[in-house]
């Protein structure tokens, strides 16, 4: 599965919790729920571009317990779920 389809994966759920697990850039393994298209706690009511957004590998999704932004780091994708599809990368 390339960058691209796993991408495709989170953009298709449309605003539901969706939980990922991923490796973080110091190694260790981080397994968040999270949500795409939340604006409810951004500084400004003008959407801001992420300073990640144009690279193709990243995205940046809004994490439900530390109730804050986060970045995703797709090429080190482990496990997504969301509702009863899971997939292991």
């Amino acid at each position: 599965m390339n960058i691209k389809d796993r991408k495709k994966l989170i953009e298709n759920t449309k605003g539901k919790i969706f939980t990922v697990s991923f490796r973080k850039k110091d190694g260790s393994i981080r397994e968040m729920n999270c949500r795409l298209g939340v604006k409810k706690h951004l500084r400004s009511e003008k959407p801001v571009a992420s300073t990640t957004s144009h690279i193709e590998k990243y995205v940046t999704v809004y994490d439900m317990q530390a109730k804050g932004y986060r970045t995703v780091n797709l090429s080190t994708l482990k496990k997504f779920k969301c509702g009863d599809k899971e997939v292991v990368v």
